[in-house]
């Protein structure tokens, strides 16, 4: 897709300009974020230090540079979640001077009101905590890093999603969004959740980190890991997540497409070393990174929607 500049931005060539797919994806995404934050009260971005979490975040500072980014980050934590990741979390809300909201999986479940499940996996257990920092905060717009590409009902989201009363979304009840007109507006209780990178594919998502210099948490890229194999993915060996008889543990060479929780995010072999070489692998690629190492999404056929409609991401 590009993009014709009007000819008053004409190059001294006489030709007009044109945006690349990178721009007119950048430009898209920066307006997205500036209209909702001017039209809503309390904005909230949620950050996990996951590449397409790291990527919207980026665009916020650039949208409302040189001021700081006017709103907080929010990250629910599963408590499983990759060491690397969190440190990363950490260090870049302190480089920007953000204000980190922690909703915590552990808290719920140390108190009751949420309970193991018994295939261990704890990303089906975020919907309850991310509802309730929604309304701790009185948050009434939430900024997500979801992308159409990733799985089919995330394929129905328009960019700016409503929630009811209970945070609940309906595939069916949406808004049009023609020529690209947002609205925001919700009754009191409910929300909306915002999606800058809708439109962004996994490959623009790293050709996009990749111009932009952009830093990733260490496991995006090849490494040596301690990993078995289950449900055709390879599981890291670590304290949420440990082998059943009969899987056996090997030393392999691998990276990680997308991060969550440990106990159900899988690897993929992989030599791609620098942004330049997944850049490459993601390009070859005939598998969106969700359906290839998430666990959480093979539950059922409809797994994703139907935590979608429950509140989830």
């Amino acid at each position: 897709m590009s993009a014709a500049v009007t000819t008053a931005d004409q190059g001294t060539t006489g030709e007009p300009l044109r945006l690349s797919q990178l721009d007119v994806l950048e430009s898209e995404a920066i307006l997205v974020i500036r209209e909702i934050a001017a039209e809503l009260e309390r904005p909230v971005l949620l950050f996990s230090g996951g590449k397409d979490s790291v990527v919207m975040l980026h665009l916020a500072a650039k949208a409302f540079w040189p001021a700081p980014i006017p709103f907080p980050v929010l990250h629910v934590d599963t408590g499983h979640n990759f060491p690397e990741v969190l440190a990363y979390r950490d260090a870049t809300v302190e480089r920007l001077g953000l204000r980190l909201v922690v909703a915590s999986v552990q808290d719920y479940i140390d108190d009751g009101r949420l309970r193991e499940r018994a295939d261990g996996t704890r990303n089906p257990l975020q919907t309850q905590p991310l509802l309730d920092a929604i309304a701790a905060g009185r948050f009434d717009g939430v900024f997500g890093g979801g992308r159409r590409d990733e799985e089919k009902a995330r394929a129905k989201e328009r960019v700016v999603s409503l929630r009811d009363e209970f945070g609940q979304w309906d595939p069916k009840n949406q808004r049009p969004e023609l020529w690209n007109l947002f609205n925001p507006r919700h009754r009191p209780g409910e929300h909306v959740r915002v999606f800058p990178l809708s439109n962004w594919t996994e490959l623009d998502v790293w050709q996009y980190i990749e111009r932009e210099a952009i830093a990733l948490p260490a496991l995006y890229y090849a490494h040596e890991r301690d990993v078995f194999a289950r449900d055709g993915m390879w599981l890291a060996v670590g304290p949420y997540s440990q082998p059943h008889g009969g899987e056996t543990v090997e030393t392999r060479v691998v990276r990680y497409r997308t991060v969550g929780d440990m106990s159900c995010t899988g690897a993929v072999d992989s030599s791609a070393a620098t942004v330049s070489d997944v850049v490459a692998e993601v390009a070859a690629s005939t598998l969106t990174e969700r359906g290839a190492t998430r666990a959480d999404d093979r539950l059922s056929e409809a797994a994703m929607e139907d935590r979608k409609k429950e509140g989830y991401f």
